[in-house]
């Protein structure tokens, strides 16, 4: 029990399967609205702006911020952006990212690109 308690933080090494549970717990909890004294208003307040950023550039289809905000993956439409404009796309969202909004830790800023080629055989 005492390993499990000063080991969620990786502050000393864990000695058992109960000890990673406990971690992991902790990681869940944490993630979640509310847990670190952010009301649920400013968490979707600060949601909705990160999927308003990404959308606000051309050729974005859709964006999602996962992860309590910590992520943002945005789908590009593919006739529009190519694979280099699509990593140029990343960095110009997280750039936009810093300069706009306050956030704790960092914030995962993922372009999806895809195309897909369907035939069918008879």
């Amino acid at each position: 029990m005492v390993n499990c308690i000063a080991s969620h933080h990786h502050e000393v090494p864990q000695d058992s399967v109960e000890a990673i549970i406990v971690e992991a717990a902790d990681a869940i909890s944490g993630a979640r609205p509310g847990a670190r004294r952010e009301s649920l208003e400013n968490y979707l307040k600060r949601v909705r702006s990160l999927e308003d950023i990404a959308n606000s550039f051309d050729g974005v289809s859709q964006s999602y911020a996962l992860q309590a905000g910590r992520e943002v993956r945005i789908i590009v439409k593919p006739d529009e952006i190519d694979d280099l404009a699509s990593l140029r796309l990343s960095k110009d969202i997280a750039r936009t990212v810093e300069e706009t909004m306050q956030y704790p830790g960092q914030i995962k800023v993922t372009v999806i690109r895809e195309t897909r080629a369907v035939d069918y055989a008879k």
